[in-house]
């Protein structure tokens, strides 16, 4: 499993110009992608991993995590993270796991978040989706599990 972290003051996504997720930050705009190798235990581990990445300023030199300060996710698949354009012009999708496999691991995640105890909005898996949102720092990091 593959998810981009972005560090963020606002983020929302929006399906046929209804908004379906938005949050307020601070708080992480998390795009997750799925292979074929990833199963509910990675998906579980990547929900733990994200939620105590300490990625938010707690002053004194102390960095925060979402669990420590109770900051909002948005999470949203993307099968793209999985895109390989080492050759050629046009990028393959083979590592990307289809949607019936990809789908249930990315809910996966959301749970464990709120089993976690994240307030969690998200995307709509499979839809032509608009994600908007305010990168603080900017601050952006991978994550493989």
């Amino acid at each position: 499993m593959r998810a981009v972290v972005q560090r963020v003051a606002e983020a929302a996504v929006t399906v046929d110009g209804e908004v379906v997720g938005s949050i307020e930050g601070p708080g992480l705009c998390v795009l997750v992608g799925v292979t074929h190798e990833d199963t509910p235990a990675k998906a579980a581990q990547l929900a733990r991993k994200v939620w105590t990445l300490r990625l938010f300023d707690g002053g004194d030199d102390i960095e925060r995590s979402c669990s420590d300060i109770g900051a909002p996710l948005l999470v949203i698949s993307q099968f793209t993270l999985y895109g390989d354009a080492r050759k050629g012009r046009r990028p393959t999708w083979n590592a990307a796991a289809p949607g019936p496999v990809a789908e249930p691991l990315v809910d996966a995640v959301v749970a464990e978040l709120r089993a976690l105890g994240a307030k969690v909005e998200t995307g709509r898996f499979g839809a032509d989706m608009k994600v908007s949102l305010v990168n603080d720092g900017p601050f952006t990091v991978l994550v493989e599990i």
